[in-house]
């Protein structure tokens, strides 16, 4: 998948993932991988500069822990983070069904002149 279209939507990606649970840096990149079917592989270097600027913005707080035998940061959702999923989530399906109604090509359209 081309990065450009990623733009303007990583916050939102990465926060979705987080719902509900708990993960470390390459868990949370897995997860995309996984939920995108592979379309998402994002490099470390997109991935934890994102995470730092949420955990600046309060929408994601982390802590360092044991997983699996190593010491790694674990990162979650904040009570900002889950409002703000909700609204990414709301703008989300406004723009896909705008551009649906665009792409999809099953609108009415005005007569050319």
């Amino acid at each position: 998948m081309k990065s450009d279209a990623l733009r303007g939507h990583l916050d939102a990606l990465l926060l979705a993932v987080l719902d509900g649970r708990r993960l470390h840096g390459y868990a949370i990149i897995e997860a995309l991988q996984v939920a995108s079917g592979g379309a998402l592989d994002l490099p470390t270097g997109t991935v934890y500069p994102a995470l730092r600027r949420l955990e600046r913005a309060g929408h994601v707080s982390s802590e360092w822990g044991t997983v699996a035998g190593r010491q790694r940061r674990t990162y979650h959702l904040t009570p900002a983070g889950r409002r703000a999923l909700t609204e990414e989530r709301t703008a989300w399906r406004e723009f896909t069904a705008a551009i649906e109604g665009v792409l999809g090509g099953g609108g009415p359209w005005p007569a050319r002149a």
